[in-house]
């Protein structure tokens, strides 16, 4: 991994006076991706600046990198994993050890086409001196970022948003219109394959899969599309056995590939079937592997940290569990440089997550440099199968997805969108709203899928690894792994991607059954989601709620956002609103916020003053240590004289008259708690007066009891979601 930027002037100028301050500046913004090594290179009309992450080659391996020519010069951010068979293939004459060195060889024999043939994930800028061309390409999945900008007569291009934003003739605006309406945004039901959005005006992401070129000359654009995501319509012939063992085959060579390097690699161990399989396949190839899972509240409740420890030690890896207890939490200022350092406003507790994991790797093993992932394997493998369904099976997912085609489809009729509303469903056939609808949902399902990978998993596992100097790799995202599964049959779907199952059988014998046969579990959702949210809400309140009223002042939120009713919906969440709620408004404060940074650049991510690492809780045997662990993770947030309190929507409490002594908790039409007056008088007493009107003070008055005899089991029943509290 490293850092890109530079400029490049149109029109047959030299560069300007004052260009090498700018540069400077540029490389600065983006020096967090390259610890190692700074290097500039100023040409005729071109600026280059490359910051170095060395991981292979580090003796030898600094750029620009020149073709054997010398026509070409290149700074790219990435490895090229196969680059030894290309440089063989082509009998290059390389001068140094970097992997990289063979891109501006093959792209002085291959023009465009120089990609073709690569293995790897790169972000590339090519100064072509013959033609007088710019070249900007990035890798067929986008694992790797590359921005661009028109500045007058000059294009600034760079790793990260906010270098682009150095140069000031950059256009330095959030574009709050298409930010809205995007459906990784607002979540809405539909399947979409939009292009994806950088989120400011005038700021262009190099698409995955594409070479753009610019006539330095002209100032003309071109791409080239060297790859795109298959069909995943099927048109494989081979069996099933031969589809698992061909896919078994290329998962091992991919993890190979990115488990190649001359420094040390970590791995983010989840405790799920994709992670581990990693993890196995890295340590029977001899890469020595430290691994590092989140242990919270979230995590704890799913099994995510408990399956982690357990993977670990059946693979004899070394396991860090970094703690984020309750009060673990980023403050305003904090949650700032993390947002700035993503510029996306998808950012959340996520993001927050893996980048604490990261620090605590880095301070942990001071010599690592790379960090495996799983990332990437549920978008193609069938992960999500058993979320989207509407019934069991396949045929109840491919019911689910249907349903998301149609919402898809009627984006685009919405005159429609009346015959779709009877009481008794659909009036019109699938047929008449065109495809998707009208067609196998599976397709665009993926393609929907992958346009969620390039605009948010791709770019934030990039960024909160980035900005710890590490870099990420992702063996899942292999174009000859996605291209096998694209070829499956519709017939075999059932049996090979329900549930990730040729996953599952690929990895049997190769990971503990257990963890093969193990269910999807959602990083913080499900089971102790509400720890998590409940986190997000008191980032959000602290201080005054500043972080809501800095968005709610940025120019775009005084002229998009309603700051009464994003008040109300922060006072509340308070009392544990449901997750989607707190996403929703979570991402338009993110808006704001981006949009005031962008217009008043805050000091680049090496400015950031230093801060204590979270520390990682020592497990030697969990059966023993959970008991101790769900103790230091439990909500000790004393509830506020001032909150509102009132039962959940879902819940009831009967009073039986014949029972003046007892009464009856049902949560979501089942009986869970009975409380007696004789067991606990005081909160007996108050539990009767609550009725979601009066505080918690007015209550207590009105109950006769004290806020000390009632604090823990307060605490306790709004932890478990029986009861909320509003504050205001």
């Amino acid at each position: 991994m490293c850092g890109l930027a530079g400029v490049a002037v149109i029109g047959g100028q030299d560069l300007p006076a004052g260009i090498d301050a700018v540069l400077e500046r540029m490389s600065r913004a983006v020096g967090h991706r390259g610890p190692d090594a700074e290097r500039h290179h100023r040409e005729g009309p071109v600026a280059l600046a490359f910051r170095r992450l060395a991981l292979v080659g580090p003796e030898s391996g600094d750029q620009p990198l020149f073709s054997e020519d010398g026509t070409c010069a290149l700074i790219a951010n990435g490895e090229v994993y196969n680059h030894h068979e290309l440089a063989a293939r082509e009998r290059m004459r390389l001068r140094t050890r970097s992997d990289c060195e063979v891109l501006p060889n093959l792209y002085a024999r291959y023009d465009v086409r120089f990609l073709d043939d690569v293995q790897g994930m790169c972000a590339v800028v090519l100064w072509d001196r013959a033609r007088d061309r710019l070249v900007l390409a990035r890798d067929r999945f986008g694992i790797k970022p590359l921005y661009y900008a028109r500045a007058g007569d000059t294009v600034v291009f760079a790793s990260e948003i906010k270098a682009l934003f150095e140069h000031p003739g950059c256009p330095r605006e959030l574009d709050w219109e298409v930010a809205l309406a995007d459906q990784s945004m607002t979540s809405a039901p539909q399947l979409t394959d939009a292009p994806v959005t950088s989120w400011f005006r005038g700021v262009h992401l190099v698409p995955a899969g594409t070479v753009v070129s610019i006539d330095l000359r002209t100032g003309d654009s071109d791409e080239h599309v060297y790859w795109r995501l298959p069909s995943f319509t099927g048109g494989s012939d081979a069996s099933e056995e031969e589809l698992v063992g061909a896919y078994r085959d290329l998962l091992a060579s991919s993890v190979r590939a990115c488990a190649s390097a001359d420094t040390e690699l970590g791995l983010f161990l989840s405790g799920g079937v994709d992670s581990a399989a990693v993890a196995a396949l890295a340590a029977a190839g001899g890469t020595p592997l430290h691994t590092f899972s989140v242990l919270s509240g979230s995590t704890l409740a799913n099994g995510d940290a408990e399956s982690a420890h357990r993977a670990a030690a059946a693979l004899g890896l070394p396991n860090h569990q970094v703690l984020f207890d309750f009060a673990t939490m980023p403050g305003a200022a904090e949650w700032k440089r993390l947002l700035w350092l993503l510029e996306t406003p998808l950012c959340g507790p996520e993001q927050y997550f893996k980048y604490e994991l990261y620090r605590h790797a880095r301070h942990a093993r001071p010599g690592l440099r790379g960090m495996l992932l799983g990332a990437g394997s549920d978008e193609y493998n069938g992960g999500f199968s058993t979320i989207f369904g509407t019934g069991e099976g396949w045929a109840g997912f491919q019911a689910g997805i249907g349903q998301l085609a149609r919402a898809g489809a009627l984006r685009g009729r919405p005159a429609l969108a009346s015959w779709q509303d009877g009481p008794d469903g659909p009036l019109l056939a699938d047929t008449a709203l065109g495809p998707p609808a009208g067609a196998d949902p599976y397709p665009a399902y993926v393609a929907w899928r992958h346009r969620h990978m390039l605009q948010y998993n791709c770019w934030h596992e990039d960024r909160t690894a980035a900005g710890n100097g590490v870099e990420a790799r992702v063996p899942f995202l292999d174009h000859r792994i996605v291209e096998l599964l694209a070829g499956i049959p519709p017939h075999r779907r059932a049996a090979l991607l329900w549930d990730k199952a040729i996953l599952r059988r690929a990895v049997a014998g190769v990971v503990p059954g257990w963890v093969a046969a193990r269910p999807k579990v959602p990083f913080y959702y499900g089971d102790g989601a509400g720890y998590t949210h409940r986190m997000v809400v008191r980032m959000l309140a602290q201080d005054g709620a500043s972080l809501v009223e800095e968005a709610l002042h940025s120019p775009g939120g005084r002229r998009f956002l309603r700051p009464d009713t994003m008040r109300a919906a922060l006072a509340r969440l308070g009392g544990q609103g449901e997750p989607w709620e707190v996403e929703q408004l979570f991402r338009l404060v993110n808006l704001g916020l981006l949009d005031a940074m962008a217009r008043a650049v805050p000091p680049v991510p090496l400015d950031a003053p230093a801060r204590a690492v979270l520390p990682a809780v020592p497990v030697a045997d969990w059966d023993r240590d959970a008991p101790a662990l769900a103790v230091r993770l439990e909500d000790r947030t004393p509830p506020a004289l001032d909150g509102v309190l009132g039962f959940r929507d879902d819940v009831l409490v009967v009073h039986e008259p014949a029972e003046p002594h007892r009464m009856y908790v049902s949560v979501a039409g089942s009986l869970e708690y009975v409380a007696e007056a004789a067991d606990d008088p005081a909160w007996f007493a108050l539990l009767r007066e609550i009725d979601g009107r009066r505080t918690l003070g007015e209550l207590l008055a009105a109950s006769g009891q004290s806020y000390d005899a009632v604090a823990g089991v307060l605490r306790d029943t709004i932890g478990a979601g029986v009861l909320q509290e509003a504050r205001p």
